[in-house]
C-alpha cells in the first residue's frame, strides 16, 4: 500500500528465481497478492516510481511466509472433536489475528492522514506568511498615502509679486 506521495500509486512486479514474472501491476495504490511458491530460491520484488519522478513515495508491504503452525499440538492428525477449552482457544486466536490486521490497517491510515495533515500545515504556514507580508506592504502604503495628504506642498521659487 502506498502511504504517502503523489497520487498514491506505484508500479510493482514479482519474479521467481527463474526470472519468470509472477505478478505485475502498474499504478496501483494498494493490492494483495497471494502466491504459493513452487520453486525454492530468491524471489525478487520491485516497486517502481519511474512515471512520477518529482514525488517521493512511502510504501508499506507485508510478507506472510509459510503456513501458521497449529495452535495445539497434534491438532492436524486429531480424530476426536475439540474440547470447549480448545475451541475457545482457536476462537480467541482468530479474533487476535483479526485485531492485528485491524491495527495494521489503522496504523497505515494514521500514517497517511499524518502525512496529509503535515502537508496541509506547511501550505497554511506559507499562506499565512504571504498574507502577513501583503498586510505589511499594504499598511506601509496606506501610512505613506495618508502622510502625503497632510504634508504641505510649497510652490517652487517662482512667485508673482504685484
Amino acid at each position: 500500500q502506498v502511504i504517502t506521495g503523489g497520487h498514491y500509486d506505484v508500479d510493482c512486479y514479482v519474479e521467481d528465481p527463474n526470472g519468470r514474472m509472477i505478478y505485475k501491476e502498474t499504478k496501483k495504490q494498494y493490492d494483495s497478492f497471494p502466491h504459493r511458491t513452487e520453486v525454492k530460491g530468491v524471489y525478487t520484488f520491485c516497486f517502481s516510481n519511474e512515471f512520477s519522478t518529482f514525488s517521493h513515495k512511502t510504501v508499506y508491504f507485508d510478507f506472510q511466509v509459510g503456513d501458521e503452525p497449529p495452535i495445539l499440538p497434534d491438532m492436524s492428525n486429531r480424530v476426536t472433536a475439540l474440547t470447549q477449552m480448545e475451541s475457545a482457544c482457536i476462537t480467541i486466536h482468530e479474533a487476535l489475528n483479526t485485531v492485528i490486521d485491524s491495527q495494521t490497517h489503522y496504523r497505515l491510515r494514521e500514517a497517511q492522514d499524518r502525512s496529509r495533515a503535515e502537508d496541509l500545515n506547511g501550505r497554511v504556514s506559507y499562506w499565512s506568511v504571504g498574507e502577513t507580508l501583503i498586510l505589511f506592504v499594504v499598511s506601509i502604503g496606506q501610512v505613506m498615502l495618508l502622510k502625503s495628504f497632510f504634508t504641505e506642498k510649497r510652490p517652487g521659487s517662482s512667485s508673482a509679486s504685484t
